[in-house]
């Protein structure tokens, strides 16, 4: 990992992790529904789509206070999805991050509940905004909400599901993981450039950006499931293929999915050319995406 990329991601991990659980430890709710809400919240991560909001933000050279806000709103949304996710209804998973899976500790009633009520705090955080315009709030709002629902993750999520067992054509993989991975991930940057207030032409440019480190990023999922451990990635591997999961390996082979997964990130890095800086965060980002190992 880059230097600077290490150094940004030290500095703000910790803000980060501390926001996150202060959030969850203010709310006035049951105990046991606070308890596995900080379980998964607590559980760890890369922290990728928070990092995203502030790099945006870092890059375009804009202070916001009102940044840390939205990229824990994003980090709640993603748990969420991570609890329902492995859920025996859904992946049936273990393990998460090394550590068993939310309704493995406390039920699948509680684990559903908790990710509901993540979902909804997501939201009550972007209503806590204090120096961002009523409109830019709103617009926030909307965007995650679409970001996060049918016509994001969620569908991206019925796609997958509908995916399995079927040979789906290298477009029709796209469209679900533009949906399921890469929807959320936009939203980040793009939650950074409507807080900074950029042009329409560098905005363009920056889901241009997101677009591709959103597909590059489940490819690489897709090559790790298939080439890492259990203990590498924190989660049982090869779960995609006992799943009948149609995946860029098994669509492309392994080869041509990391020629597919250069492209990708040869793209991210060139749509930030308006940067003028071959280092700025979100490039060192897009290397992370591509080169991590979990």
């Amino acid at each position: 990992m880059h230097d600077t990329l290490k150094l940004f991601i030290e500095e703000h991990i910790v803000i980060i992790e501390e926001s996150l659980r202060q959030i969850i430890s203010e709310l006035d709710a049951p105990e046991s529904l606070k308890s596995s809400m900080a379980y998964s919240i607590n559980a760890g991560g890369k922290r990728i789509r928070p990092l995203l909001v502030l790099a945006t933000l870092k890059d375009l050279q804009v202070n916001c206070s009102d940044a840390l806000k939205v990229a824990c709103a994003v980090e709640l949304i993603h748990t969420y999805s991570l609890i329902h996710d492995d859920l025996p209804s859904m992946d049936n998973d273990d393990f998460r991050r090394g550590k068993l899976t939310n309704h493995k500790v406390y039920g699948e009633a509680v684990a559903v509940l908790a990710g509901d009520a993540l979902q909804a705090l997501a939201f009550e955080t972007l209503t806590k905004l204090s120096d961002t315009s009523t409109r830019i709030a709103m617009d926030l709002i909307g965007l995650l909400a679409k970001a996060s629902g049918a016509e994001g993750m969620v569908g991206g999520q019925i796609l997958d599901i509908e995916g399995e067992r079927k040979q789906l054509s290298l477009i029709e993989l796209e469209h679900v993981h533009l949906n399921k991975t890469g929807a959320l991930l936009s939203f980040c940057v793009e939650a950074g450039a409507v807080l900074a207030a950029i042009p329409i032409e560098e905005k363009g440019k920056l889901m241009i950006y997101a677009k591709n480190i959103g597909l590059a990023f489940q490819i690489q999922d897709d090559i790790l499931d298939v080439t890492a451990s259990t203990e590498e990635l924190g989660k049982t591997a090869g779960s995609d293929e006992s799943s009948e999961k149609m995946t860029y390996p098994a669509l492309l082979g392994l080869e041509n999915s990391k020629k597919r997964l250069d492209e990708h990130h040869r793209l991210a890095r060139e749509s930030l050319d308006f940067l003028n800086n071959n280092e700025s965060l979100l490039a060192l980002l897009a290397d992370y995406i591509v080169e991590r190992r979990y």
